[in-house]
C-alpha cells in the first residue's frame, strides 16, 4: 500500500476527501512513517464541485487508479444518484487485478453499485445503513461496526469512522507504530473500540460521574493488563452491580467489558511484538492472554495474522518463540 488513489466524483463529502489526503498525503518519513504516493482520480480532469462549496480538479483520469494499490472512495452528498458507468467499470478493475478497495462514510453506495459488497459484510453511517439495504438486498448490511471488510474490500460509518479504517488500513500493512505515528501528528486515537451504537442518540444519557469512574477503572486495567479480570472485579471496582456495569460499560464504550479488554489486550501485544525481542509466550503472559495458543487464536482473529508472522513482518525475531 505504497500508492493510494482517491476517487474524486461530483459532490463528494470534503471531509472524507481530507481525511484520505491526510493519512497518506503527508510526507511523515521523518516520523518513521512509510512514503506514500497519492493521486486523486476523476472522470474528467476538469473542476469537480465537492460539498459544501469546494471544488478539486484530480490529478489523473480513471486511469490512474491502475497502478494503485488501494483506492479510496470517500462518500458523497447524495449517494443514491446514478453512478457513472465509467465509474462502475473502474472500481471493478481496480478490485479484479487485486487492489484493495475502502469506502468511507456513504462511498459504500459506490461500492455497492459496482457489484463488489454483494454478499459481503458492509456498513456506513447510520443514518444510510437501512436505504443501502433496501437498494442492494445482496448486501449484508451491519450498522453497528465503525468499519468492516475482509481484506479486500473495506466500508467504513460515517465521518470519523472513516479515519478509524484508514488507519486501520496503515496498521495491517504497515504496523501499528506506523498507524500510531500517523494518529498523533493528527491528535487523534489510533484505534476506538465499539461501534456506532455509542453515537446513535440515546433517551438516556448516562451520568458524567458514571463515565469518569469507568474512565478511571480503565485506566486501572490497562496498568495490568496480565491480571486474569472478570467483569465481576471490575464491577466491584466501579461499586456498581454487574448488570449496571455492563449497561454503563456499553453506553460508554460502545462494547462490552470483555470486547473492550480483549481489544486491549491485542494492541498490547501488537506493541511490544513490534519492540520487544520477548518470547511470545512472555508476550502472551504479560498481556493476559495466559498462554501462546490462546495469544494466537484471538490475535490471528484480530489482526489477521498470527504473531509470529506480525513480528516478522513489522517487528523483532527470535529463534525461540
Amino acid at each position: 500500500m505504497r500508492r493510494v488513489g482517491v476517487l474524486v466524483t461530483e459532490q463528494v463529502r470534503v471531509f472524507d476527501y481530507a481525511v484520505a489526503t491526510e493519512v497518506w498525503g503527508l510526507d511523515r518519513t521523518a516520523r518513521g512513517v512509510p512514503r506514500f504516493e497519492l493521486r486523486t482520480c476523476g472522470p474528467h480532469r476538469s473542476t469537480v464541485p465537492m460539498t459544501p462549496g469546494v471544488t478539486c480538479v484530480p490529478d489523473y483520469g480513471l486511469d490512474g487508479l491502475d497502478e494503485c494499490d488501494l483506492v479510496v472512495v470517500p462518500g458523497v452528498q447524495h449517494p443514491t444518484a446514478p453512478v457513472h458507468p465509467q465509474v462502475r467499470a473502474a472500481l471493478r478493475a481496480a478490485h479484479a487485478r487485486g487492489a484493495t478497495v475502502a469506502s468511507l462514510c456513504s462511498g459504500a453506495f459506490l461500492l455497492a453499485a459496482a457489484g463488489l459488497l454483494d454478499g459481503r459484510r458492509a456498513t456506513a453511517h447510520w443514518l444510510d445503513a437501512e436505504e443501502l439495504a433496501r437498494r442492494h438486498p445482496d448486501v449484508i448490511v451491519d450498522p453497528n461496526v465503525l468499519f468492516v471488510g475482509d481484506g479486500a474490500v473495506w466500508t467504513s460509518a460515517g465521518v470519523a469512522a472513516g479515519i478509524d479504517l484508514c488507519l486501520h488500513l496503515v496498521r495491517h500493512d504497515h504496523g501499528a507504530a506506523a498507524a500510531a505515528e500517523i494518529a498523533r501528528t493528527m491528535v487523534t486515537a489510533p484505534f476506538r473500540t465499539g461501534g456506532q451504537a455509542q453515537f446513535i442518540t440515546r433517551p438516556i444519557p448516562a451520568a458524567q460521574g458514571q463515565i469518569d469512574d469507568l474512565s478511571k477503572l480503565r485506566e486501572r486495567v490497562l496498568t495490568d493488563l496480565a491480571h486474569p479480570w472478570t467483569v465481576t472485579e471490575m464491577a466491584d471496582l466501579a461499586r456498581m452491580s454487574e448488570r449496571s456495569f455492563a449497561r454503563r460499560f456499553v453506553q460508554s464504550t460502545g462494547g462490552t467489558p470483555l470486547q473492550w479488554l480483549l481489544t486491549q489486550r491485542v494492541l498490547a501485544a501488537q506493541h511490544l511484538l513490534e519492540v520487544s525481542d520477548l518470547p511470545i509466550t512472555a508476550i502472551a503472559r504479560r498481556c493476559g492472554f495466559g498462554t501462546a495458543l490462546t495469544m494466537r487464536h484471538h490475535f490471528t482473529r484480530h489482526v489477521g495474522l498470527p504473531p509470529r508472522d506480525y513480528r516478522q513482518a513489522f517487528g523483532h525475531t527470535r529463534d525461540d518463540d
